[in-house]
Parts: C-alpha cells; structure tokens; sequence
C-alpha cells in the first residue's frame, strides 16, 4: 500500500487535504503517532495519545456525494474486522453512524471530509482512529481500547496493515455491487437495532426503535406513535 508515515501531525485528515490540493492523487494512506489537533464529528477534540492509531485514506472517488457517503459504512466494517483480529473472542458492533463498539464500549471512530462540486466529489479523506492502548476517561458514551480489553496494544503499523487489507476487501465489495452488500453486512453488525435508542440531532431530540438503514445510509426509527423517521445525520443512545 502506498503509505506516508508522520512523528506528529496536527491531523491526517489535514494533512490529507493538503496533499489532496498539492495534487496527490492518491489513493494514499497518511499515519501519525501522535496529532496534536486530532478532530472528531462536529469538530469534537479526538484525544491523539502514543500508541494508537491515527491514520486517514486519501482517495479520488470521482463519484457523487451521496455515493461517497457510503463509504463510512465501508470504513466500520474494515475497522470492525482489524479489532476482531486482534479481540476475536470480544463482542465486536458498529454504531451509526461512524463508531465501532468492542463489548459496548467505542474502541474507535471514523470521521470522512471531501471537497468538490455537487455532482463529483474531487477528494475525499477517510479518517480512522482506534484506541490501540490508551482510550479517554470521563466522555460521554463510554471507551476502551484494545490494550484494556486483551492486555496487549498492537502495534500501529500492523493494525494499519490489518486495516488497508480489510479496507481494500470491502471497498472492491462496493465497486462491484454497490451499496446492498455493504448495507447488509452493516445491519448484520449494527447495535441497537431493533431496540429503543435515543438519538440528538441539531434542533431536536427524537426516540425511537431503530428498525434499519435507507438505501443511503440515513437511519430509520419508528417514533413511539408509529411514524417513521428518517436521519441523515445525529447522534445515536442507547437505553
């Protein structure tokens, strides 16, 4: 794989738009020990201590954006496979919309940025972050790391090639088939559904049994009076 390998970065997702406007085109994997800016959704602070893993995957899809939003469903099923490798007796989940639980606890998340027109997306940046040793105290839905979980951190360079093996599996998956079989194995994997769960959006707070996905990734949950919703972007509780 094509990789760039950094002591420190303010953020692989910045260095990513960087190289992306420098020309690089990619596909390129940018690795980082540590990120002084590390950034979540919603431009959260994403804590960037030594030894976890903080990588991000510089594409040029040249595919609409809805379509490349579908790759954050990618992302979760290839991280959900790296941490498995190294748990494989743990309970592995994916939560909507871009985390992955280790025994219910988020042991990592992606955050995906693009720039481009509205009909094609020029770049795209794919952001992952897996809590390798350490995980943070103290956040809202609670972490852990693969270190707390096994007793043992993977060293990054190897959970990265772990990653880009996995990444590149499900990625052909979704050139030759679309989006169906990515949906599918997402579902197979996804906590909460089908239970009540809570979910914040911008204005508004909404509860609901998580019944599915739509065929663009958007959330579907059935309010308690019986009406269904339909959530592109929010964040998800459970009970």
């Amino acid at each position: 794989m094509n990789i760039r390998k950094y002591d420190v970065l303010d953020s692989t997702n910045e260095e990513a738009r960087r190289l992306a406007e420098a020309g690089e085109a990619g596909p390129l994997w940018i690795i980082a020990r540590e990120q002084s800016a590390g950034r979540g959704r919603r431009g959260r602070e994403w804590v960037s201590s030594r030894g976890n893993l903080f990588a991000t995957l510089l594409l040029r899809p040249n595919r609409p954006p809805d379509q490349c939003a579908q790759l954050s469903f990618v992302a979760a099923l290839a991280v959900g496979d790296a941490v498995a490798s190294y748990a494989p007796t743990a309970r592995i989940a994916l939560k909507w919309p871009n985390d992955v639980l280790l025994d219910g606890k988020k042991v990592a998340g992606m955050l995906l940025e693009s720039s481009g027109a509205k009909a094609r997306v020029d770049w795209l940046a794919v952001g992952i972050g897996i809590n390798l040793a350490t995980f943070p105290e103290g956040v809202e839905y609670p972490a852990t790391s693969l270190a707390a979980a096994t007793g043992r951190a993977p060293d990054a360079e190897d959970a990265l090639a772990r990653l880009a093996g996995r990444w590149d599996a499900w990625y052909e998956t979704w050139m030759n088939n679309g989006f169906q079989p990515i949906r599918d194995a997402w579902l197979a994997r996804a906590s909460g559904l089908g239970e009540r769960v809570h979910t914040r959006l911008a204005n508004r707070e909404v509860q609901g049994v998580f019944e599915g996905l739509a065929d663009d990734g958007a959330l579907i949950l059935r309010e308690p009076g019986g009406k269904q919703t339909r959530i592109a972007a929010g964040e998800v509780f459970f009970r």
